[in-house]
């Protein structure tokens, strides 16, 4: 058994909820469910299945995941974040098991396998995707309130193995949720003007930093600022699917290529520049 607890947030997940706390509920220590008041069956399924629940309103990923590690009864040194659409393979499994007892390490970045449509992305640019979810407790907070990043104030490795992200609703669920994620993005724009007025010493640095922050750097002091709105996705569609062979993904990664990477951007700009029409008015 490794010695850690598993979170999950979620919020009317009762098509996935089974499945990640099955895929874990006899290897971990602790399952702990933070839901932000589902109103299907969510919550009676994760009780039947051992899970302790504990409940806060959503405001922020970054907030919910703060007041989880700050906040809820945690027991185990290690915590592990999983969504409620993910699942750990056996060899993942296998590896955090053996290594969390000797390991001199205060986080691990883990392989996301990423699902749509029951098809493995495994192009453009999305394989692998190393992500911070296995950590200490007592090293780490999270920040940015959407596309969170965990931060750990110590050393930092990565593990081999891969976990799972197949999300089985619908693509219209996907559609209504990325039409939300673009106002926040397209808020964050306009953030990023302003951090970029005010130059920091140490902006250069994160170039040189992890795989999150250097992406980061370029969004903000490259991406953005250099690229006109609604040209923008355009060249990153073409870069994912041709220059990253995304178009080896078959009809699956096509449609999810166009949606994440051309339709979705495009719709941060879109809103983006509506934002900047009501500054000047």
């Amino acid at each position: 058994m490794a010695e850690l607890t598993v979170i999950i947030l979620t919020y009317n997940e009762e098509i996935h909820i089974a499945r990640v706390i099955n895929n874990v509920k006899v290897w971990c220590k602790d399952i702990i469910v933070l839901d932000s008041g589902s109103q299907d069956k969510t919550i009676e399924i994760a009780k039947k299945l051992g899970a302790k629940i504990f409940y806060r309103k959503f405001d922020t990923y970054a907030k919910q995941r703060n007041y989880a590690i700050k906040e809820l009864p945690i027991n185990t040194e290690w915590i592990l974040f999983l969504d409620a659409d993910e699942y750990l393979t056996e060899e993942l499994k296998i590896e955090i098991e053996e290594i969390l007892p000797r390991t001199d390490k205060d986080g691990f970045y883990l392989k996301r396998r990423f699902y749509f449509m029951g098809r493995w992305i495994k192009h453009g640019g999305y394989y692998p995707i190393k992500i911070l979810r296995l950590f200490k407790k007592d090293k780490a907070f999270v920040e940015r309130d959407m596309n969170e990043h965990i931060i750990v104030n110590g050393k930092i490795g990565e593990l081999k193995n891969d976990f799972i992200d197949e999300n089985h609703k619908s693509i219209s669920d996907w559609i209504d949720k990325h039409n939300r994620y673009s106002t926040f993005e397209a808020q964050e724009l306009i953030k990023y003007e302003q951090r970029r007025k005010e130059k920091k010493k140490d902006e250069m640095a994160r170039f040189f930093g992890t795989q999150v922050e250097r992406k980061r750097w370029i969004r903000e002091y490259i991406w953005n600022p250099l690229l006109p709105p609604l040209v923008r996705p355009f060249i990153y569609f073409i870069y994912r699917y041709f220059f990253r062979f995304g178009f080896l993904d078959g009809k699956e990664g096509f449609i999810y290529h166009f949606l994440q990477g051309l339709w979705f951007p495009f719709l941060i700009d879109v809103k983006y520049l509506e934002l900047k029409r009501k500054e000047k008015s």
